[in-house]
């Protein structure tokens, strides 16, 4: 599942590796650069114990700090100044200690001094020029594996202000800090909204009254069978009602799934009012102590009003407990651009996304829930009744990163 953008995204984290490596390599300073010189000058090597500092050239220059220089030359590095030591003595006594006006250069980014005493430490920068190129190919990734723009926006931005400005020892790989980043950026877009579905199941008052949407063809009504299964595994009935009293067969195509399961299906002659039948679905339960109502509706177009206003009667009239958006994972934008609609029209809850299992790509697991606010329930991977898995997100997201 998501082969395709896991193998986009290992892409983009070892591309990183290897060029950050490289700079460092090509940024190491050589031994007669002066601005390492002067790095190594303030760096103790040898620990607290060795005399690593030496007075600057201002400090010699001027009669009135000799003395205290000289005496700071003698004592072990840490030893307190004498009172009346000059400005100049006391920088360069305390040379390992980068000024304040030296940590950063107007631009907020770290000075020239304090890269090359961080350098002399062994360790190098990750900087905003050594990601760019490679934060642009992974746009390109994201977007041709069906991510929304707006949600791959998101993704790099969280990357970069992950991993810009962080320290690594050179030589040691980057690896895990790319893809501790990617991780994290990632997890924070597909998280969006997460809740418990069994809790919020049982703190429902009973019937619990559970509403479907989505355009034909996407598993909807295969999806509610499902669930079905899904309750009776934890002990809870169900009533199943066929709302979707425009499509010739429909009426049919649940009841084969009601006879499969032995549950009890309400049903109306086609064309009558998808909010009669739920109505009258919920009443059923009522009277017989059926804990959950499964309501299918049409499989309206977001594109058409008329079925729309069905579906917003539905929401104003039944006051379902969720009401949950089904669509393929393999239908990709498509399935963004629907679940926006859907969710304009009656708020969702929360999203069911079938044929994850055929999905290479994942962009609409990855963008649906951000975009709606709302998060993905379950992922369908396959026919059977129990192919039904609950969306876990840091499953998800740690399978991305499976060797």
């Amino acid at each position: 599942m998501f082969d395709g953008l896991k193998d986009k995204l290992s892409g983009f984290t070892s591309d990183v590796e290897e060029d950050v490596d490289e700079e460092a390599v090509e940024e190491e300073p050589a031994e007669d650069d002066p601005v390492a010189a002067d790095a190594d000058e303030h760096v103790p090597e040898g620990g607290p114990g060795e005399e690593t500092v030496e007075p600057t050239a201002e400090a010699v220059a001027s009669p009135e700090t000799t003395a205290d220089v000289d005496t700071a030359a003698e004592e072990p590095p840490g030893g307190v100044e004498p009172a009346d030591s000059s400005p100049e003595s006391d920088a360069s006594a305390e040379g390992d200690e980068p000024d304040e006006s030296e940590a950063t250069d107007d631009g907020g980014s770290r000075s020239l001094t304090e890269k090359a005493k961080i350098m002399a430490t062994g360790k190098t920068v990750i900087e905003e020029e050594d990601l760019q190129k490679h934060l642009d190919d992974l746009e390109l990734a994201l977007l041709s594996s069906d991510v929304e723009m707006t949600v791959a926006n998101e993704i790099l931005a969280g990357v970069e202000e992950n991993l810009t400005g962080q320290t690594r020892r050179r030589l040691s790989s980057t690896g895990n800090l790319v893809r501790d980043a990617l991780r994290e950026a990632l997890y924070d877009v597909i998280s969006v909204g997460q809740f418990d579905f069994g809790e919020r199941v049982q703190q429902a008052d009973s019937p619990v009254v559970i509403v479907f949407t989505g355009v034909n063809g996407v598993g909807k009504t295969t999806t509610i069978a499902k669930m079905s299964k899904y309750f009776e595994d934890r002990g809870m009935s169900t009533v199943l009602a066929n709302g979707d009293t425009y499509r010739a067969g429909a009426n049919e195509q649940l009841q084969k799934h009601a006879e499969n399961l032995g549950k009890k299906i309400i049903t109306h002659e086609q064309g009558s009012d998808p909010t009669a039948v739920v109505y009258d679905a919920v009443e059923y339960a009522k009277a017989n102590d059926v804990d959950v109502v499964l309501g299918d509706t049409a499989g309206r177009l977001h594109t058409s009003d008329d079925l729309m206003a069905q579906l917003e009667k539905i929401d104003r009239n039944i006051d379902p407990d969720m009401t949950i958006f089904v669509d393929e994972a393999v239908a990709g934008q498509d399935a963004v651009n629907r679940a926006r609609e859907f969710n304009d029209a009656a708020e969702i809850d929360g999203a069911v996304l079938t044929k994850a299992d055929a999905d290479p790509q994942g962009g609409a697991a990855i963008s649906v829930a951000h975009v709606t606010g709302k998060p993905i329930l379950f992922l369908g991977t396959g026919q059977d009744y129990d192919d039904l898995e609950p969306f876990d997100p840091e499953r998800i997201v740690d399978s991305l990163f499976d060797e």
